[in-house]
């Protein structure tokens, strides 16, 4: 039923399509971006329900204020402190030990405004349970949503964010003077 609403939603009223397809793994990180609107709430669900993967997604936790809060989280959205100094990347790597199956999406802008850099807790949380990243593009002046191969890291940090830089930068979010 799930997908059918979601076919709805993203085809039918907003006139979005999806290009590729989340791979056949039990656990991996998908990084979603550009993250310029909160209609990429909407079309994050809409997408996770049309490939029908049980996907967690990491939010910050001012989200959960009343009376949105029950919302997120029956959409499977877990609230993250963004601002203590605990150490979320550990937290969120131990997550992934302790399942066999996990996928959780993030937005590494960490941000709806331009950012000229990822927030790279995401790149972190992949190295240490040794997990590939799947980019996910929003991109608004084609309305598709791309969904990249899974990509390994070679444990240069550099290299890695560069990949992830590359391809997000040739790509425009819902609100291009917000894209990455």
């Amino acid at each position: 039923m799930r997908k059918v609403i979601a076919q709805f939603i993203l085809h039918r009223l907003m006139g979005w399509e999806i290009k590729g397809e989340l791979p056949d793994l039990n656990k991996f990180i998908v990084i979603l971006g550009s993250h310029t609107s909160n209609w990429d709430f909407v079309l994050a669900i809409c997408t996770i329900w049309m490939v029908q993967v049980k996907v967690t997604i990491i939010g910050k936790k001012e989200l959960f204020k009343f009376p949105f809060g029950s919302v997120f989280r029956a959409l499977g959205v877990v609230p993250i402190e963004r601002r203590k100094s605990q150490n979320q990347v550990d937290a969120i790597a131990e997550m992934f030990d302790n399942r066999e199956n996990l996928v959780i999406a993030i937005a590494p802008e960490g941000t709806r405004k331009k950012v000229e850099i990822f927030k790279s807790g995401f790149y972190y949380i992949a190295l240490k349970a040794n997990l590939p990243v799947v980019a996910v593009i929003i991109h608004g002046t084609t309305k598709t949503i791309l969904i990249q191969k899974p990509y390994y890291n070679t444990r240069d940090k550099e290299i890695d964010l560069k990949h992830f830089n590359h391809i997000f930068k040739s790509h425009t979010g819902i609100i291009p003077a917000n894209s990455f």
